[in-house]
């Protein structure tokens, strides 16, 4: 199994950004915080309540994601740890990730106090490299301190340290891009996350493209970026394990491979979202609801069955992502159908295209394909038949109260 623990906190919130977060302030302090305090004494007992209903669950990964989790002094993130430990089977050498700002990483005792605690993996959200960019995505953090922050992580002793970033940003051309992506090749790091910007409903960027403010680059300058962006680091050593995310030998993040592969997961905190067995569930946003449904024993209660259909139509979602595609025995094992004899003229097409390779019993989007991947997916969830027979859909899991 897997644990996602969602820290709601930040410092400001970004002008992209869709996740349930509450910004605390440039100046507030994650360890005086009652809020913070609350939201933590709520998780332990969060985790309590599940090692009860669950069992002695095996956790394989652990991963802090947020908003900032690394607002929460180390100190605290290792008494999650010990709990953790405590209530369920933490493997020894679990994957355990936590997501930083590198403004919270300046002093070399802060990085160490999180090796400490257990973190044996960063995921450092830089995003941009130069300040006029991260100031328009407001960002709380200068591009010298992304330097300052990946130097400090690996003076502290962290083995694994991966860079975020994103591209189609308002004025960014190719050539910009490019000499951010060297430029962070240049820092090192064991992994590197590269995602395209995303204008989600009701968020401040969105609000300011739609009233002509800001303006995205063209349709085929982002294509070059993520083509060319994609070869470019494969030639330093980075190698493509999914659209978005490229590492080192030996670097792919296990937890996020977990979640595409179709791993149990059990997400802890406010708007955390677990499925385990075929149930599914997600926690409420608010932090009050959160806490009062904890308390109550009130958690999962409204978890939704994971029917054969929607099953199939994440495997294909979920797979498609990764370099090495679909395991179409899966799909056969969840539908009872050959996939390529079942979908045989679009696969075609796809193939005469040059966006998919068929190898092995894998079906894997090139990376033409994944330019394109969601006009592919939303094709081919139209040729899903509503209603399909599951030989293989997992036990029914029992919340007990």
């Amino acid at each position: 199994m897997l644990a996602y623990i969602h820290v709601p906190f930040c410092r400001t919130k970004c002008s992209y950004c869709a996740f349930h977060s509450v910004p605390l302030g440039r100046d507030a302090s994650a360890a005086t915080s009652p809020m913070v305090r609350d939201y933590v004494d709520t998780l332990l007992m969060e985790i309590a309540t599940w090692r009860d209903r669950l069992g002695n669950r095996r956790i394989q990964t652990v991963f802090w994601g947020g908003g900032t989790p690394s607002l929460l002094p180390p100190r605290i993130v290792g008494v999650v740890h010990e709990r953790l430990a405590k209530h369920f089977s933490l493997d020894a050498n679990a994957e355990i990730t936590l997501e930083a700002n590198p403004e919270s990483l300046t002093k070399t005792d802060r990085a160490a106090g999180y090796l400490a605690a257990g973190v044996n993996r960063l995921s450092i959200g830089v995003q941009a490299l130069d300040d006029v960019t991260l100031r328009l995505l407001r960002r709380p953090h200068r591009a010298k301190e992304s330097l300052h922050a990946a130097f400090v992580a690996r003076e502290a002793g962290f083995a694994n340290i991966g860079l975020d970033f994103m591209w189609g940003l308002p004025g960014q051309g190719v050539r910009q891009w490019l000499q951010t992506l060297k430029d962070a090749v240049r820092m090192a790091p064991d992994h590197i996350s590269t995602y395209g910007l995303t204008l989600e409903p009701g968020t401040p960027m969105e609000r300011d493209c739609e009233e002509g403010r800001i303006e995205l680059p063209r349709e085929r300058e982002q294509q070059t970026m993520f083509m060319e962006g994609a070869a470019y680091l494969e030639e330093q050593g980075y190698m493509q394990y999914e659209i978005s995310n490229f590492a080192r030998m030996g670097f792919q993040c296990r937890h996020n491979i977990g979640y595409w592969e179709g791993e149990e997961y059990l997400g802890l905190g406010p708007s955390a979202t677990s499925t385990i067995g075929d149930l599914r569930w997600t926690n409420p946003s608010v932090q009050e609801a959160w806490d009062e449904k904890t308390r109550q024993g009130r958690l999962g209660e409204d978890a939704e069955h994971l029917g054969s259909t929607t099953r199939v139509l994440e495997l294909l979602m979920l797979r498609l992502r990764m370099a090495k595609g679909l395991p179409v025995r899966l799909y056969r094992e969840l539908t009872g159908q050959d996939f390529l004899k079942t979908h045989h003229r679009f696969v075609q097409a796809l193939h005469q295209n040059g966006l998919i390779r068929i190898r092995n019993g894998f079906l894997r989007l090139t990376r033409k394909g994944m330019l394109v991947s969601n006009a592919i997916l939303s094709n081919l969830f139209e040729c899903i038949p509503p209603s399909l027979v599951a030989n293989s859909a997992g036990a029914r899991v029992r919340l007990a109260n």
